[in-house]
Order: structure tokens, then sequence, then C-alpha cells
């Protein structure tokens, strides 16, 4: 697991229910697995947005993890940005989603790397 740089970030963390928590830290994991793959997702930065865990490239758009009312928790982006359309466009029907705005997991098995993996690509280099 990527250590924590920030212990508000982590905080954020420890404060989600145990299965929303064990489900965000693993797209915490894809996020930082697929910045390193990207040239243009560096740095990363890792912080708190609207107090969920948030990750941005220099040339990105934001992505953020936490819990969600409809789902145990999910992966949200910015609802203004092409992404999720472009997302839903490579891969449709494949993911139950808030709007323009968010995946929703209700367990961790949920989460596929190459999928999810691609919606985060986007979003690390959205503005390149």
């Amino acid at each position: 697991m990527t250590p924590f740089d920030d212990p508000k970030v982590a905080a954020a963390f420890d404060g989600l229910p145990d299965e929303a928590r064990a489900g965000a830290l693993v797209l915490r994991e894809l996020v930082f697995e697929t910045a390193a793959t990207l040239p243009g997702a560096h740095p990363l930065q890792e912080g708190l947005r609207w107090g969920q865990p948030a990750y941005l490239a220099p040339k990105g758009s934001t992505i953020r993890l936490g819990g969600h009312k409809s789902a145990s928790f999910a992966l949200f982006v910015h609802c203004q940005s092409r992404i999720m359309s472009e997302f839903t466009s490579a891969f449709p029907g494949q993911d139950r989603l808030d709007g323009n705005r968010a995946i929703l997991f209700d367990d961790p098995a949920q989460i596929d790397p190459t999928r999810h993996g691609w919606l985060i690509a986007r979003a690390l280099t959205y503005h390149l």
C-alpha cells in the first residue's frame, strides 16, 4: 500500500465505514498505479476536497474517493467534464452511475483495474 503523506487524508479513510474504506483503498492504489504509468501525471497530489480524499495531476481533473448515499463507496470525477460521458461510451452499461459525476460500488470486487483504470487515466490526463 502506498503510504500516506498527509495525516488528514489517512484520517478521512479511517473515518469511512469498513466496507467503504476497503473499497476506497483499492481505488486509491489503482490511482497511484495508473499515475505511475502516465508521464503526464506527475507529480500526483493527494489531498482533501470537500472532506474526501482527492487526487490531481498537473494537467488532470480531480478524482475524489468516498462514501455515497446510494452505495458503499464511489469514485467521483468533475461533473462538468467529458470524463464520465467518454467512459460510458467506451464501457456502456457496465457500471452503476450517479449521473455524470460518479461510479458507484457496493463491494471492492466490483473494481475492474482495466475499466476503472481507463477512467482514472483519462481524468489524470484530461487537459493534455
